[in-house]
């Protein structure tokens, strides 16, 4: 009530430091709850790890290009903004791995490339008659009760043995994580097919299960995409942010928050951010901080990041720093090359880490995957990208130029001798109608074997400080049907704090 000289009630206000897409969607929570929100942005862009670039005319993604269907959590955000009509699914021929031996078809049904059935004629052709019969032994092994960590690596070994790790995992999980699956947290890449393993009696079965935990979802054809692009999510998750009164600063980095009480009592977050430099130079003067304050922040940074911002406000933080992901590259071409319409190596290749001789460790071929840019490219005309980088490489360039980092134009040479090794398909510069390198610091995070547990510790200690979170994909595992759940989940809890312990 107000009255007798009373400080009027204030709305409830939430700030948002990040504009990348768990940021984006805990704004929409956000606002959902009837708070007043803030999105603060460092740089002059907005979606994080999914943007796009304009390579020979044609806008293509620069990052993620499609999501995972294991659950319906995406597909429920994609029909939130409007784009229901534009989800597509890729081409069903399918993605393929080198393997020392050769190329071979990757089998369709599996997860992290772990198969569901060892006997499928295309991981029999991967794995040979004893690799199969190995794998098989996985149905009769005894389960015992999960323990606390586990990497993929150790998962697959005892289950399946070392051909189904060498031969199917480690190369979807180099290509999709970007690094080898004896670092990897199991329960973080692949969240709970551990648990399924328990309830099922063996990892096949989970793996099954799992797969068919989305409905109507047919075989190979685990993920989707967006007509026209996944960087449509972000233009139309950023129009609806504005149309329900979002306030999107971009070019503003922050760089302080601490506590503060308001003028009614009430305790608030205050943060200080600067305008992001226009051109970077040592003896500019120091730069004026715009404070910011709010009964809600949710930091939306990568992990390292977050933790450094937090430290101050939450000092017992000291010591939690996750780990830095590696650097992505990715070379993108648009070819002039017929010879690809054939789809020689279907939606691309996959490389297996022992292969020797090829530094890509995928290959997509963007126009064989997505029959609209095939429409937008026309006949004879190719999109093909490759990636490299994986965490723990021994060096940081690609080997053969040098300790790196390398220039674009050795990557470029990198990438085209690798395209025509892994599509069999001889490829010159004067194929090329356009290029392009995009290099990714920390986009995907490195969940090393236990970082659930300290993603959970660090979260329990965030969580004793009033009306904060934080959010993205290093704390809710890789990918969209991961960090979307996850940033709706924190935001919908933090606004349900305001009632629970936060004073009207």
């Amino acid at each position: 009530m107000e009255g007798n000289g009373a400080v009027p009630a204030r709305p409830y206000s939430a700030i948002v430091v990040g504009g990348g897409i768990s940021g984006l969607v805990a704004a929409l929570e956000l606002r959902r709850a009837g708070l007043g929100v803030t999105v603060l942005e460092a740089s002059g862009r907005w979606g994080g790890c999914i943007g796009e670039h304009e390579v020979a005319g044609l806008v293509l993604d620069s990052g993620a290009e499609s999501f995972a269907t294991r659950t319906d959590a995406v597909r429920t955000l994609v029909d939130e903004i409007g784009l229901d009509g534009d989800v597509v699914p890729p081409h069903p021929s399918g993605a393929w791995v080198l393997l020392p031996n050769g190329p071979q078809e990757l089998p369709k049904t599996g997860v992290l490339g772990i198969p569901a059935n060892p006997w499928d004629p295309e991981v029999r052709a991967a794995l040979g008659f004893w690799g199969s019969a190995r794998a098989s032994l996985d149905r009769v092994l005894p389960v015992r009760e999960p323990r606390r960590q586990a990497s993929v690596a150790d998962l697959v070994r005892v289950r399946m043995g070392r051909r189904v790790l060498e031969r199917l995992v480690a190369p979807v999980v180099g290509g999709v994580h970007s690094a080898d699956p004896a670092a990897l947290d199991a329960d973080m890449v692949a969240p709970g097919l551990r648990r399924l393993m328990a309830e099922k009696g063996s990892l096949a079965a989970a793996v099954s299960a799992q797969r068919g935990a989305a409905r109507g979802r047919k075989a190979g054809s685990a993920v989707a995409g967006i007509r026209g692009g996944l960087n449509r999510i972000i233009t139309a998750l950023v129009g609806r942010l504005t149309d329900d009164g979002v306030r999107l600063v971009p070019d503003e980095r922050v760089e302080r928050l601490d506590r503060t009480t308001g003028a009614d009592g009430r305790p608030l977050w205050r943060v200080g951010a600067v305008v992001r430099p226009q051109i970077d130079t040592e003896e500019a003067a120091p730069l004026p901080e715009t404070v910011y304050e709010a009964d809600l922040v949710v930091v939306a940074l990568d992990g390292p990041a977050a933790v450094e911002l937090l430290s101050d406000a939450v000092p017992a933080l000291a010591g939690h720093e996750p780990v830095p992901g590696p650097e992505v590259k990715l070379v993108t071409f648009v070819l002039d090359c017929p010879a690809l319409d054939a789809r020689p190596r279907g939606t691309g290749v996959l490389v297996a880490p022992q292969v020797a001789g090829i530094e890509a460790k995928a290959l997509t071929h963007a126009t064989a995957k997505w029959e609209w840019l095939a429409e937008a490219a026309g006949p004879g005309t190719h999109v093909v990208r490759l990636s490299y980088g994986r965490a723990g490489d021994p060096v940081q360039g690609v080997a053969g130029i040098g300790p790196g980092p390398e220039t674009d134009n050795e990557l470029f040479a990198a990438a085209l001798r690798d395209a025509s090794t892994l599509l069999s398909v001889a490829l010159s510069a004067e194929d090329v109608l356009g290029w392009d390198v995009v290099r990714w610091q920390g986009a995907l995070p490195f969940a090393t074997v236990g970082h659930r547990e300290r993603v959970t510790q660090i979260r329990d200690l965030i969580g004793a400080q009033q009306g904060l979170a934080v959010v993205g994909g290093w704390a809710a595992g890789n990918g969209l049907a991961a960090v979307v759940p996850d940033a709706r989940a924190q935001a919908i809890g933090l606004a349900g704090s305001l009632d629970r312990g936060m004073p009207a």
